[in-house]
């Protein structure tokens, strides 16, 4: 008998366990192979998915599963960019298939003090320009471009943008993507990034700097100075 249960097939990105250890957090992303086989969960049609899902989070149990699937979900990490296949048994996502495309890392770090001149100096000229937010391209020592710095203003009231970046209602994925589409490097399935997001605890902005080289120079300094 041929199974009735809805599959959905595509990519996310991976944003860690924020509300349970047993589940991981994705959000889907636009530009993978995204199918629905079989009625959508809550009865969606297809032909809708592309617009309403784009960037959409999910929650789906990590526990029950067994052989080379389990191993693979166990190396999701915050900021991977994964390739699966969920199953819905009863309205709940389940792996069916799970692969890492790219080990991009998210890393969030709140109340941080000290923050680099380069971040001041950009939102500088935010303020200077009566504006939100901004951004620029930042450069080794050698001339070299090695991140995308951006800066947003802290929300008043009860917006909290960095809770929103860490649970995905504010996704990230666009200013990872900025950066594939703008500078001239490897993809990221060849160069993973390291995303950082920084809330200083005595400014007025946050921080995301998406660093170009996961393991290189500008990333270990950036975890070595506000990382736990």
């Amino acid at each position: 008998m041929t199974s009735t249960t809805p599959t959905t097939s595509g990519r996310y990105r991976v944003l860690g366990r924020p509300r349970d250890p047993a589940e991981l957090l994705l959000v889907s992303v636009e530009g993978g192979d995204t199918g629905v086989d079989g009625d959508s969960p809550g009865g969606a049609d297809s032909s809708e998915t592309d617009a309403e899902e784009a960037f959409a989070p999910v929650y789906v149990d990590t526990t029950g599963y067994s052989g080379g699937l389990a191993e693979t979900i166990d190396d999701f990490h915050a900021g991977a960019l994964v390739d699966v296949t969920l199953s819905w048994p009863d309205g709940e996502p389940r792996f069916e298939t799970a692969d890492i495309v790219a080990e991009t890392t998210f890393e969030f770090y709140d109340g941080v003090t000290g923050i680099f001149e380069a971040a001041k100096e950009t939102w500088m000229l935010a303020e200077a320009e009566n504006e939100g937010m901004n951004s620029r391209v930042t450069k080794s020592t050698d001339g070299d471009p090695n991140g995308a710095l951006y800066v947003f203003a802290k929300q008043a009231g009860a917006r909290d943008l960095f809770e929103e970046f860490r649970t995905g209602v504010t996704p990230l994925d666009p200013l990872v993507r900025r950066v594939d589409e703008a500078e001239s490097l490897p993809p990221e399935r060849e160069q993973p990034r390291a995303v950082f997001v920084l809330r200083p605890a005595d400014e007025p902005f946050l921080v995301v700097y998406v660093v170009f080289r996961r393991d290189g120079m500008l990333a270990e300094t950036i975890r070595s100075t506000y990382g736990n």
